[in-house]
């Protein structure tokens, strides 16, 4: 599943020897974090859960190859330590924050915040639901960093 997510068909039109090490390392992505999700086997876990009571979601944009085929990387952060509890990449489409949704789940997260893209309010309960750049600005940090470092 998450190799399916993360790598976009065909490696993104790139060269095969360009492509590989990319599809390698698809294989240990996780789109949520592995330490504060429960094993699903039903085995113990060996971290203590960790329930999120706020959360950041935001999504930053990217391209592979082309400008014209943009990718958003999508993610979720917890408000109280700062940590990504989850993440996703996609167009910027509805159904891609059902899925983020559906990763944020188990999670138990009682208040949303994020900024006042459209899809926000269509998928996200109107009471837990809190728009505004003021409660967004790790998240948006975090973005900023990563784009900053990309470009080095």
């Amino acid at each position: 599943m998450a190799a399916a997510s993360v790598i976009p068909p065909a490696c993104c039109g790139l060269a095969q020897r360009r492509c590989s090490p990319l599809a390698k390392k698809a294989s240990g992505l996780h789109p949520v974090d592995p330490a504060l999700v429960t094993a699903r086997d039903g085995a113990p876990a060996a971290v203590v859960i960790h329930k999120v009571k706020e959360a950041e979601l935001d999504e930053m944009w990217s391209f592979v190859s082309s400008k014209k085929q943009p990718w958003w990387l999508w993610a979720a952060l917890d408000h109280q330590t700062g940590r990504i509890v989850a993440s996703t990449f996609g167009r910027r489409a509805d159904r891609v924050l059902v899925h983020l949704k559906a990763l944020l789940a188990p999670f138990g997260i009682r208040r949303f915040y994020t900024d006042g893209w459209g899809a926000y309010p269509r998928h996200l309960d109107p009471h837990q639901h809190v728009v505004g750049k003021r409660r967004t600005q790790q998240l948006e940090r975090k973005h900023l960093t990563l784009r900053t470092r990309i470009k080095r």
